[in-house]
């Protein structure tokens, strides 16, 4: 039996019968579909969507890339469990899609994007938005996205779904392939008719595999940890999408194994667990640097050891590296001894004699009294001061989003997770514009948990559009936007590598005039309730008020440009120039010189 459809209209009755097996139950797969239409797509993509409208819901955006991010915060939130679909027209819609793309594939996050695309006849080429090519007919603006997907079609017949579709599905649910998939749609297949199988539409339910290691592996593994004098675990985002938090505290308690934190794994376990020493890498806290140093082995669960993790490779003098990862990619990094698998499973199945004691004793107590004299000043008013005057202020149970900046390094070392997911960061890219639309999508993943957004003047201007999808949407969230008057970060890696102040802060820009950015008037202008606070205290009084509120808040402070915190921390490999005018440029070179001498020659 078949039924006929255009490819449009069968994609989407396909994804509506996609469904996930979590430990809650069975749900549908993807959550919906974030569009923007244009030529390329609303006749139709555009009408197929309307057909499944009620299975399938359709949410408007502002902005291709921001749409994205908030699909991808919401599966990060969901630990890969749901997804969401994008789709866009041909030309700039597209590739405004391709920065959040790639956010996805460095993430291992699945999402679906539907570009469109030209048409396959190439009878009226070159359409509205065309790229041409001048030497290869078959290239498109869309293969741009092949770098940054896991599983990319072009499709140029109605039938091609039959097979694209399962294999799009196969990586969207795979454990270590997943991460984004692009199918391109030709703008005139997807108004193609096809006389399309009837089972094809059938209900099929997704189970997210847990790959057992190998037992030779299992066994390398357990003989490393029994030699070891002083182990240390490396808790990395694959953690959480594993559902292995119980699994890692429950281990680290069985051994005596103290453990580290990278940005994704961060608030996997509470900080308060005795056996977490916090932040690990160039924004990590003196006691997991200091382990890391001194430690003899280390276990990286579901890390793919970017060089802020590894301090770029010189933060683990003499340890050796066993690493528990479903991808065989991650797990063979720094010629560690792989055992490719599920974190859970894994840690669940290991077992060997606990070390007689804790041996990073002392080093967690020490940081705790530090973080707590960074936070208790209350002016001037810094990045940090602004962390602390939150943490005292929101519920335990609260997501906070951030992404790019000072801010990563600041939270990473001194924010306190007190529920797990709590801690909601992308910095496996480190995408300026993350922020605000990530928000969004963690409020929809989580619309039970007050979300706090925060931002920098820089990223803020960057992409802010979202704001008015949230508040459209009528979720919850509280934007805390940070203003230093410019990239403060940068400004500050600038003058740490010897730099002159040059093009970051706005005082240090080209202009005839420093714009007066009224940041309270702008949010409000797209229908949120935006306040200024004059200080720390004033702070903790506004976002006291924005809890009972509700709604879409904004709050906005200013803070010192030029201070960060110069607590914990390890050396980053960012390469200062070998010959300059500069005396400060040449000083620093010869620091850097020196600092090189200690990265760790592996693969």
């Amino acid at each position: 039996m078949t039924i006929r459809l255009t490819m449009a209209q069968a994609l989407t009755r396909y994804l509506t019968r996609q469904s996930v097996e979590t430990e809650s139950g069975v749900v549908p797969f993807f959550a919906g579909v974030w569009a923007i239409f244009g030529h390329g797509n609303v006749a139709g993509l555009g009408e197929a969507l309307y057909g499944v409208r009620d299975e399938l819901p359709t949410y408007r955006a502002h902005n291709e890339q921001a749409m994205a991010h908030a699909a991808i915060a919401y599966t990060k939130q969901l630990r890969r469990h749901r997804a969401f679909a994008c789709t866009t027209s041909i030309g700039p819609g597209a590739t405004n899609m391709v920065t959040a793309a790639a956010v996805a594939h460095v993430n291992r996050l699945p999402v679906l994007f539907l570009p469109g695309d030209v048409y396959a006849s190439r009878r009226p080429d070159p359409v509205l938005q065309q790229i041409e090519d001048f030497g290869d007919g078959t290239v498109t603006a869309n293969d741009c996205f092949r770098p940054v997907s896991r599983w990319f079609d072009r499709i140029t017949r109605p039938e091609q779904i039959l097979k694209s579709l399962p294999r799009a599905m196969a990586v969207l649910t795979d454990p270590a392939e997943c991460g984004p998939v692009t199918l391109a749609l030709c703008q005139d297949v997807q108004a193609e008719a096809f006389d399309y199988p009837e089972d094809f539409f059938a209900p099929k339910v997704w189970r997210l595999r847990r790959p057992q290691a190998d037992p030779a592996e299992l066994a390398d593994l357990i003989e490393a940890l029994s030699a070891a004098q002083r182990p240390l675990i490396i808790a990395g985002g694959g953690v959480r999408y594993s559902r292995a938090e119980a699994a890692l505290a429950s281990f680290a308690e069985r051994h005596n194994i103290p453990f580290c934190e990278t940005q994704a794994g961060k608030g996997a376990v509470p900080y308060d667990h005795p056996l977490n020493l916090g932040a690990i890498g160039v924004t990590g806290t003196d006691a997991a640097n200091r382990a890391a140093r001194e430690a003899d082995l280390i276990v990286a669960v579901g890390t793919r050891l970017q060089d802020f993790t590894t301090g770029s490779a010189a933060l683990f003098p003499q340890a050796r590296i066993a690493a528990i990862n479903t991808a065989a990619f991650d797990a063979g990094k720094f010629n560690a001894l792989a055992v490719v698998g599920d974190a859970r499973s894994v840690l669940e199945a290991v077992a060997v004699q606990p070390a007689p004691a804790v041996w990073t004793d002392g080093l967690r107590a020490e940081w705790d009294a530090t973080v707590d004299g960074v936070l208790a000043a209350a002016e001037p008013a810094t990045e940090a001061r602004v962390l602390g005057a939150l943490m005292r202020t929101i519920d335990d149970n609260a997501v906070v989003v951030a992404a790019a900046g000072g801010l990563p390094g600041d939270m990473h070392k001194l924010w306190r997770t007190k529920s797990s997911g709590g801690y909601h960061m992308e910095y496996g890219y480190s995408c300026m514009g993350y922020e605000v639309a990530g928000g969004l999508g963690v409020a929809l993943a989580e619309p039970d948990r007050e979300v706090y957004v925060l931002v920098g003047d820089g990223s803020y201007l960057m992409m802010n559009s979202e704001l008015a999808t949230a508040v459209m949407m009528g979720v919850r969230m509280t934007v805390v936007l940070i203003d230093n008057r410019g990239f403060g970060c940068i400004h500050r890696l600038q003058k740490a590598t010897g730099g002159a102040p040059f093009n970051n802060r706005l005082e240090d820009s080209w202009h005839t005039q420093l714009p007066p950015i009224d940041f309270v008037a702008h949010a409000a202008s797209m229908g949120a309730h935006a306040v200024k606070a004059d200080d720390i205290a004033g702070f903790e009084a506004a976002i006291a008020e924005a809890r009972v509120r509700g709604g879409v808040n904004v709050v906005v402070i200013d803070t010192e440009a030029t201070t960060g915190t110069s607590e914990g921390g390890a050396w980053w490999d960012v390469a200062v120039p070998q010959v300059s005018d500069s005396p400060t440029v040449s000083a620093a070179r010869a620091a850097y010189d020196q600092k090189l001498k200690t990265i760790r020659d592996i693969p």
